[in-house]
C-alpha cells in the first residue's frame, strides 16, 4: 500500500479491539485508474455509514480489459487529511499487487474500522465524512541485476 500523501496515510491494524464508540460518519470510496493500465475499477457502494469501533468490509470490482494478464498496484489516500490517523485497515488489496487474466474480473475487499479514541480528538469534530480514494496504477519495473563479466586480465582484485 503506498499513500499519496502523508496526513491522509491511513493505519495498519492486526485486528479491531472491538470498542465501540458512540460517533457515527459516513465513509466514501472513489477509484481511479492511472493512464496505461487499461481495468475498469470501481467501489461496489459509493458510501457506507458506520459507527466508531465497527469493522466493515467493502468491495471494489475491478476488470482487466487487456487480452493479455495484467498487474497493478494501488495507491491510496484519506481525506480529510486529519481523518488517517484515525482510518484502520485490518486487510486491503492495495498491500499487495494485483493480477488478473484476460479480460479477467475480481472483486476486492478492503476491511476498516475508525479507531473509537477519534471521538476524544477535537481536530476531528467537525468532521462527518472521510474519503477513501484508490488509483491503480502499472507498477514499476523492478530492475534486473545484472552480471558482471570477469575482469580484463590483470586488472582482477588485488589482494
Amino acid at each position: 500500500c503506498k499513500a499519496t500523501g502523508f496526513a491522509g496515510t491511513t493505519q495498519v491494524a492486526q485486528s479491531n479491539s472491538g470498542a465501540r464508540g458512540i460517533r457515527t460518519l459516513s465513509v466514501r470510496f472513489d477509484a481511479n485508474v492511472a493512464p496505461g493500465l487499461d481495468w475498469s475499477f470501481e467501489p461496489e457502494t459509493p458510501s457506507v455509514t458506520l459507527r466508531t469501533g465497527a469493522t466493515t468490509t467493502v468491495f471494489f470490482r475491478v476488470h482487466n480489459r487487456e487480452p493479455r494478464e495484467t498487474a497493478a498496484v494501488a495507491v491510496y489516500n484519506v481525506t480529510p487529511e486529519v481523518s488517517g490517523a484515525w482510518f484502520d485497515k485490518i486487510s486491503c488489496f492495495c498491500f499487495t499487487e494485483q493480477k488478473l487474466g484476460p479480460n479477467e474480473t475480481a472483486e476486492l475487499p478492503v476491511v476498516f474500522f475508525l479507531d473509537p479514541r477519534l471521538e476524544k480528538d477535537h481536530t476531528m469534530d467537525a468532521v462527518d465524512a472521510i474519503t477513501l480514494s484508490y488509483t491503480l496504477f502499472v507498477p514499476a519495473k523492478a530492475e534486473k541485476p545484472v552480471a558482471l563479466g570477469s575482469p580484463p586480465e590483470g586488472q582482477g582484485p588485488h589482494l
